[in-house]
C-alpha cells in the first residue's frame, strides 16, 4: 500500500477513535448533568428541551418509559459527531492540552448563540446564569475527555 493509502487509513482510524471518544465524552456529560439537575442548577437539559419543544410530536409517540433512552441516544449521537469533527482537526492543534476544553466551550457557545435561538427554544429567551455555567462546565468536561490528556508516544 502506498503512503497515501496509509495516511487515509490513519485518518479514518483517527475519526473512528474520535467518534468513540465523543460518545464517551457525552456519557461523562450525562453523569455531570445528573448532578447539576439534582442540585437544581439545570432545569431541563438541551437534548430533552429539543425533543420536547421541537420534535413536532414525534417524541410523544415514544413510550414514556423510553423517552429518556431516546434523549440519551440523541445526545450520544451528537457527541459522536462532535468527536469525529474534533478528530479530523489537524494534529498540531488538536493535541494541545487546552484545545479540547476550548472545543467543548465552542460547541456549547454554538448551541447557546446559534442553535437554541434558531430553534426558538425557551431556554434561549431566559437569562439563567447558573444553568449556563453548569452547561458550560459539562462542555468543558466533554472537551477534556476528547483531548486525550495522557502523553502519547511520538510517531
Amino acid at each position: 500500500m502506498n503512503e497515501e493509502g496509509r495516511r487515509d487509513d490513519r485518518t479514518a482510524g483517527q475519526v473512528a477513535h474520535g467518534t468513540m471518544r465523543g460518545v464517551i465524552a457525552a456519557q461523562a456529560m450525562t453523569g455531570m448533568r445528573a448532578l447539576t439537575i439534582s442540585l437544581g442548577l439545570v432545569d431541563e437539559p438541551p437534548p430533552r428541551a429539543i425533543l420536547r419543544q421541537k420534535s413536532m410530536g414525534i417524541f410523544r409517540f415514544v413510550p414514556t418509559r423510553r423517552r429518556r433512552t431516546v434523549q440519551e441516544l440523541m445526545h450520544w449521537g451528537y457527541g459522536a459527531a462532535g468527536g469525529a469533527a474534533f478528530a479530523a482537526l489537524p494534529d498540531r492543534v488538536r493535541r494541545r492540552a487546552w484545545f479540547g476544553p476550548l472545543y467543548g466551550l465552542v460547541v456549547w457557545l454554538g448551541f447557546e448563540l446559534a442553535q437554541a435561538p434558531l430553534m426558538d427554544l425557551k431556554q434561549a429567551k431566559n437569562l439563567r446564569p447558573a444553568e449556563r455555567l453548569a452547561l458550560a462546565a459539562d462542555h468543558l468536561l466533554y472537551g477534556f475527555v476528547l483531548s486525550e490528556t495522557r502523553r502519547r508516544a511520538r510517531d
